[in-house]
């Protein structure tokens, strides 16, 4: 484990308990819970300089910093949060926070169910974009944090932040929306239900209670996963990275791996499946899904957004075929009919979408001259 002096340093998880209700906007409740959190830098007297890094689909609570003793623990975001690094700990207060039907610590599927006594499983209610900003809504209190100076999160997570500005307009100030939508377009839907017929159909899946018998429904995660990273990569890196590389350097013809690209998948596949729940990837994907601020106004999203008051940063980038920029732009586009304040960056990276995770010069040379213009 080595630590740079712009690393947050080692860092250890904390755990946020609620024992009053929470309503879920599919219905019902649940009568209690709990979120697995991580915080960096020093929240300073007014309170007011409060960062929320919200996650996406696979993410955690541990966005920056390493675990004491545990080689490779970076956290999801290290290269962006720290002192000295675009999101500041020297200013900002920054939080992440595993959301609600996670498999990192916070109430989901994996928890015991209080009616029951034991783990939820399948039983565990669908959640919402609008659910996760509710219970983090509840972290901010519990923080004594009134307004985040920003919410922040890529892909899943530029929805969470757009669902702050509209569901809490007065305890944001700014939105930051990076690699996301304002929904999902039926492509998009197609391939998270593909994804999750994987899990479903897998034998070892058991109606999503295969955590009571101590199995795990392997097949259809590796599967799942191996769906989500052929959308998350461009075409363009693909072929950089592996181009139709052989292993062996000739052919098997057999069904065996044969070529670098199939290696690649296989390991990513075989890696998410050891330490991520399928419930929580159904309820994940689900929640995507379901994201339509704009579906309670007969599709108009600038009279969606109308109730936002925060100013917002969007940013996109040209190869993610996944959330184009034309996606960031229709959220541009109705926030200037609003006359909110927004600024716009896309960015010509040729990672596709998994760009907002990585250290490109231009990508945080445009977060960072935000974020250091944010007042505190």
């Amino acid at each position: 484990m080595s630590l740079d002096n712009h690393s947050v340093g080692i860092v250890a998880p904390r755990r946020f308990c609620c024992d009053a209700p929470i309503p879920l906007k599919g219905g019902g409740q649940l009568p209690s819970f709990e979120l697995v959190f991580e915080t960096y830098g020093t929240l300073n007297a007014a309170r007011s300089n409060a960062v929320l890094v919200c996650h996406a689909l696979s993410g955690s609570h541990h966005v920056a910093g390493v675990y004491a003793d545990t080689p490779y623990s970076e956290g999801w975001w290290d290269n962006l949060v720290g002192p000295g690094k675009p999101l500041d700990t020297e200013k900002f207060f920054v939080v992440g926070v595993n959301n609600l039907g996670g498999c990192h610590g916070s109430t989901g599927p994996l928890s015991p169910n209080p009616e029951t006594g034991r783990r939820y499983g399948a039983d565990f209610p669908l959640i919402t974009v609008e659910d996760w900003v509710l219970a983090q809504s509840r972290l901010a209190d519990h923080l004594g944090i009134d307004t985040w100076a920003a919410v922040i999160g890529g892909s899943l997570g530029g929805m969470q932040a757009i669902a702050w500005s509209l569901r809490f307009p007065e305890r944001i100030r700014h939105a930051i929306a990076i690699a996301s939508a304002p929904n999902l377009s039926a492509q998009n839907i197609a391939f998270n239900e593909v994804a999750r017929q994987a899990i479903l159909s897998d034998p070892d899946f058991y109606g999503g209670h295969y955590a009571s018998r101590g199995i795990v429904p392997t097949r259809g995660l590796r599967l799942a996963r191996m769906i989500g990273h052929i959308t998350y990569l461009s075409d363009d890196q693909m072929n950089e990275k592996f181009g139709r590389e052989l292993r062996g350097g000739e052919p098997s013809f057999s069904y065996d791996i044969d070529f670098e690209i199939e290696s690649y998948l296989r390991h990513q596949g075989d890696k998410f499946a050891g330490f991520f729940d399928a419930n929580t990837y159904l309820l994940a994907t689900k929640a995507l899904d379901y994201f339509d601020p704009a579906d309670a106004c007969d599709g108009d999203l600038a009279r969606a957004l109308r109730p936002a008051r925060a100013s917002f940063l969007v940013v996109s980038f040209t190869t993610d075929w996944r959330f184009s920029p034309a996606r960031s732009r229709e959220i541009v586009f109705a926030l200037t009919q609003n006359r909110r304040r927004v600024a716009y960056a896309e960015i010509d990276c040729a990672a596709g979408h998994d760009s907002f995770l990585l250290d490109d010069a231009h990508y945080h040379a445009v977060l960072r001259a935000y974020l250091e213009n944010i007042k505190t």
